[in-house]
């Protein structure tokens, strides 16, 4: 009986850690890919080419409603590219799924108390991951090209999902304070579950009415 449970076992273990290591092999991988294909656009404030939307991704807020400073960071930046005539709209986009919790709202209070006028803020309330943004961005506020503000380590699967949607894309880093490395580590699966978003061309949960980025942003709020 032990002879035979041996039998067994043995390649059952070897399937197992063969698995393991093909599972491994993939999420490497597609990082990898992923890193390679997004570098080049990947640029500082000065370097980055003019866009007409700079897109907030959106962050977690504090329980009081308050943000975040990672949040504060990507408001930061979209601020500074419109001050310095990058863009020329900024869509705000985030998790707006209950009235306990809603992210768009004091971000673009944020963001007018950096100065950028009411007019030119859209908020997409139901950009819920990085995927459903770009699609919306695309698909439902007609964003043709933009730079996309957040950290470094979630620039390169923005830009690389932005850009396979259809967005010609640009990214510029919202690196204003030291952030966890386990983010580093949190991309490299989620970098997987980009591919996959993108080669089945999932649709978001929500959609709604367009709301073009070069029309009246009221629509939005």
């Amino acid at each position: 009986m032990k002879d035979k449970l041996q039998r067994y076992i043995g390649p059952l273990f070897e399937v197992f850690f063969l698995s393991m290591f093909a599972a491994l092999l993939l999420v490497v991988l597609v990082f990898v890919v992923v890193k390679l294909q997004s570098r080049a656009y990947i640029r500082s404030i000065d370097d980055v080419p003019k866009a007409h939307t700079a897109i907030v991704l959106g962050a977690a807020i504090m329980n009081d409603g308050t943000l975040t400073q990672i949040f504060k960071d990507r408001i930061n930046t979209a601020a500074a590219l419109y001050m310095s005539g990058k863009v020329e709209t900024v869509l705000i986009t985030g998790d707006d799924g209950s009235r306990f919790h809603n992210e768009v709202n004091p971000a673009r209070e944020y963001l007018l108390s950096r100065g950028v006028p009411s007019e030119d803020i859209f908020l997409d309330h139901a950009g819920f991951d990085t995927y459903s943004s770009m699609y919306r961005a695309k698909e439902i506020f007609y964003v043709g090209s933009a730079i996309v503000c957040t950290q470094s380590f979630h620039l390169p699967r923005s830009v690389f999902i932005a850009r396979n949607i259809g967005i010609d894309a640009y990214g510029v880093a919202a690196d204003q304070h030291e952030y966890f490395f386990r983010n580093n580590l949190r991309e490299a699966l989620a970098d997987v579950k980009a591919v996959f978003n993108l080669i089945f061309f999932r649709k978001p949960k929500y959609l709604g009415d367009p709301i073009p980025i070069t029309g009246d942003s009221r629509a939005s709020i």
